[in-house]
């Protein structure tokens, strides 16, 4: 139990963050946890929220290598908020 407490704790922190800087944000579940838009010029992207210890699952393995668009793994809100701005590629 401890383990999903700091996914949802992690989780919110970054949908707060996103939606601070102006992002739609929907969570979605699967294959991952959100739909994001935002940014300049506005691009919408795939974001998987993991813990400090977070790994991906196979699911999410195969899922990314089939899936074209854009798809982080994000542990932190700053890591998320530089995912939508376009500074890094955070996989």
């Amino acid at each position: 139990m401890r383990r999903a407490a700091r996914t949802d704790a992690t989780q919110a922190e970054i949908v707060k963050a996103l939606r601070k800087i102006g992002c739609a944000v929907e969570v979605i579940g699967k294959p991952v946890d959100l739909l994001v838009c935002g940014g300049s010029p506005k691009r919408t992207l795939l974001v998987e929220v993991k813990t400090d210890e977070g790994r991906k699952t196979q699911a999410q393995e195969e899922f990314e290598q089939r899936w074209p668009g854009e798809l982080h793994f994000c542990k932190t809100p700053e890591a998320a908020i530089a995912a939508i701005v376009g500074k890094e590629r955070l996989t």
